[in-house]
């Protein structure tokens, strides 16, 4: 069984060649690995934070490698442990003989493999990160865009943090002056009054909506939006996603029926991934293939953010058949934007109006329009930026909601009809407790360990 004290090492390096590989190794007493890499005495001799050039040495002290050693005494490290970084060439053999003779070295001491996020997990363990932090260096990792990456790094900077522990104080502030008024209950009224208990809950509230909008963004960010591209065949499915990507991704042929299987293509818009998927055309078919890709089509519509509908615009009547078989599937709430292509053909100008949008995919007419309706579709406006965001994930945002979700039964209590009762006034301090307890998930001052497995889980080895 594995033990969250055990000291542990692996790559911290990507796999593949480069210049330069890393060998992480974190414990809480690391002399004997140091003695054995580096050669009997030098656990004293390395100067911690400090750059020591040096050979790596097998059991047999001959060389694997020669590189830098880094030593980071407890806690002043990225775990909080102390911590082992061998800097050596980036080789996959090298770094596997050099990872291979750490955890020779390190018998003595139960020295293993670090697991996935592992060392990341150590630091939330020693308070180095709270949980909202840890989650952000996956998050800074994974980033696909500037923007994404920005708003990772200033989660790790424990922005969003401080954002919560903010509201969890003030619903602690609140709760204290409504458990104090159950011990007077004869001054309850004058006492809740006097302290704008109602003022305070709806300040909390505004707060929290703030929050969760920011979040609810930073959710968009990270993940990207789906963009499903529906239509009859030979609208210019395909001939849009090749415009938006800038390259020729997917085939494009007068024959109808082309595209027969789904083709993603990621596209950064002004910081937002839109995730966009081009799919067989709809129509009555008897073709076994073709119709299996209709049915791909039509799960990929009830899986999208949003639905670009593609009609042609020399004939923008003819597509009400297909229409109707996207709002069959559609998820609920999910937008359906109307795109007339091939305006070059029906002698039309580019322009947005509503949830319409008419271009040429294959003269770039138009194109910066529908950005602009996805962009507002995502809910980014011309003021929204990485800096503004907070990069969420679902948990986050499924602790926000129900939080708010708490508050506003506590605002039901506070604006009861028959007025404070100490019933109602316990509930109230309830209702705030509850609210408090699911923003405690979110930087894991209340955290099942079960959910650390999973979150930790999703982390590359060596991180």
């Amino acid at each position: 069984m594995f033990s969250d004290r055990d000291p542990i090492a692996a790559i911290a390096t990507a796999p593949g060649r480069a210049g330069i590989g890393v060998v992480r190794v974190s414990g809480a007493d690391l002399a004997p690995v140091i003695d054995g890499l580096l050669g009997t005495g030098r656990a004293v001799r390395l100067a911690p934070r400090h750059a020591t050039f040096a050979p790596f040495l097998d059991g047999q002290g001959r060389a694997i490698d020669e590189g830098i050693a880094l030593l980071f005494p407890a806690p002043h490290s990225y775990t909080g442990e102390t911590v082992l970084e061998l800097q050596g060439h980036g080789g996959p053999v090298v770094l596997q003989m050099l990872l291979a003779r750490c955890l020779e070295a390190g018998r003595p001491i139960g020295l293993r493999l670090a697991a996935p996020g592992e060392f990341t997990r150590r630091a939330f363990l020693n308070d180095r990160l709270d949980l909202a932090q840890a989650e952000a260096v996956a998050d800074l990792i994974d980033a696909g865009t500037e923007a994404a990456a920005r708003s990772a790094n200033r989660s790790l900077a424990g922005e969003f943090s401080q954002r919560i522990d903010a509201l969890v104080e003030a619903l602690l502030e609140l709760r204290t002056l409504i458990e104090a008024t159950l011990d007077f209950p004869e001054e309850e009224i004058d006492f809740l009054q006097a302290a704008d208990a109602r003022g305070r809950l709806a300040a909390i509230r505004a707060q929290l909506d703030e929050v969760l909008g920011r979040a609810r963004q930073g959710a968009v960010l990270r993940h990207g939006l789906n963009v499903v591209l529906a239509g009859s065949p030979n609208v210019g499915k395909s001939s849009l996603l090749n415009a938006l990507a800038g390259e020729e991704v997917a085939i494009v042929t007068p024959v109808a029926g082309t595209t027969r299987d789904r083709i993603v293509q990621p596209v950064a818009v002004h910081g937002i991934m839109l995730n966009v998927i081009d799919t067989a055309g709809l129509r009555p078919s008897e073709d076994p293939v073709e119709r299996i890709g209709i049915e791909r089509t039509l799960a990929e519509v009830a899986r999208a953010d949003v639905v670009l509908h593609l009609v042609d615009a020399t004939a923008p009547a003819a597509d009400a058949e297909v229409l109707a078989a996207v709002g069959r599937h559609v998820g609920r709430g999910v937008p359906v934007l109307t795109v007339l292509n091939k305006i070059d053909l029906a002698g039309e100008p580019p322009r947005a109006e509503g949830e319409r949008t008419w271009l040429s995919a294959k003269t770039g007419a138009g194109l910066d329009g529908l950005r602009a309706a996805l962009l507002e579709v995502a809910g980014w406006t011309a003021s929204t930026s990485g800096e503004t965001v907070f990069l969420a994930r679902e948990r986050h945002l499924q602790a926000l909601a129900r939080a708010q979700e708490h508050l506003a039964a506590a605002a039901a209590c506070a604006d009861a009809e028959h007025g404070y009762g100490n019933a109602q006034l316990e509930l109230f301090a309830e209702e705030l407790r509850l609210a408090g307890q699911r923003l405690g998930e979110i930087t894991g001052e209340v955290t099942a360990d079960d959910l650390l497995g999973r979150i930790f889980s999703r982390f590359c080895i060596g991180k």
